[in-house]
């Protein structure tokens, strides 16, 4: 009773820290390996959820590696004393896009055309005792026609014999990107290897989101404890689980939608009055790994970002190896 009781506190108080849902988040615990070696890549389409709209696609190419410790970038990251400690490198591609590609025109009141290509040094700490995990990125890169979005979406869509894309030439132009995101998520019950909730809050700031975010994160099936192993026991030879993280967010700022924070020449953007300070996501999914195996199956949903907007969904796949 009384762990309930200190789950509904912790909760009552994340909730209102309110936040920002990344669009791919390498470090969340339920995205656990468990080695401070590995090799991951995350594709995200909403095709997979019937959509082709908004955010369209995504992906992430990750090296964890204790040799990155010694990027420059790593410096700039905390490092909880005692804890375990990996560290990593991460490409990361994003592409938005209105409800239509077809038309030639800016479509006023839709989402605007952005691409983003993104260097993110990350760094994932794990108290064991405290049983909480404090995790840092760095990102560095360019939002605007520099991020190739046109020539990566009209690639595919004459791969796969779909529309011939229109209207990027209105998309967000060129323009830096340079963020910071920490997070820190507490583990508020446990029971063995078969059940884990916890509660996260994050914050990010920059020159392409300034944002803030509070949720809970619900893992159940057989899995190591992504907030450090018990004492004197092996990890499991296979996971299979099921995750659940609702969040809710306050938005300050998205260079997606309202265009770079130093370049003002953009088209089309999104009017800062008119953008929904509040949103709410959910991410679900399923996570299988195997010795140096890991697969991962998700889908987010999320409320509409701007007044005119509408809500959204989409899915990702993450394959990866650990050594």
């Amino acid at each position: 009773m009384q762990t309930i009781k200190t789950y509904l506190a912790l909760s009552a108080w994340l909730v209102p820290l309110l936040g920002i849902a990344q669009r791919i988040d390498n470090t969340a615990s339920f995205r656990q390996t468990g080695s401070d070696k590995s090799i991951r890549l995350h594709y995200d389409n909403d095709l997979f959820t019937g959509t082709d709209y908004y955010y369209t696609q995504g992906y992430t190419i990750e090296v964890v590696h204790p040799a990155l410790r010694k990027n420059p970038l790593t410096r700039l990251l905390p490092n909880v004393k005692g804890s375990q400690t990996p560290y990593g490198l991460a490409f990361e591609h994003l592409g938005f896009t209105p409800t239509s590609i077809r038309s030639n025109t800016i479509l006023v009141g839709n989402r605007p055309f952005a691409a983003c290509m993104v260097l993110k040094s990350f760094s994932v700490s794990t108290d064991t005792l405290r049983r909480a995990r404090v995790s840092s990125v760095l990102s560095t890169g360019m939002v605007g026609p520099v991020a190739l979005g046109s020539e990566i979406q009209t690639a595919l869509h004459r791969l796969t014999n779909g529309v011939e894309p229109h209207g990027w030439q209105y998309q967000i132009r060129n323009d830096v990107i340079l963020n910071y995101t920490l997070s820190y998520e507490k583990q508020v019950y446990a029971y063995r290897h078969a059940l884990s909730v916890s509660a996260m809050g994050q914050a990010q700031a920059g020159t392409f989101s300034d944002r803030l975010q509070g949720g809970i994160v619900v893992m159940t099936g057989q899995f190591d404890s992504p907030f450090g192993p018990a004492p004197n026991r092996r990890r499991l030879p296979w996971q299979l689980y099921v995750y659940a993280q609702p969040m809710i967010s306050l938005v300050g700022y998205d260079a997606t939608l309202q265009g770079g924070l130093f370049n003002r020449s953009s088209p089309y953007v999104i009017p800062t009055d008119h953008l929904t300070r509040t949103t709410l996501q959910t991410n679900i999914g399923a996570v299988f790994t195997y010795k140096k195996l890991y697969l991962e199956y998700y889908q987010s949903a999320l409320s509409r970002e701007f007044e005119t907007g509408l809500s959204h969904r989409w899915g990702g796949v993450k394959m990866g190896l650990l050594f």
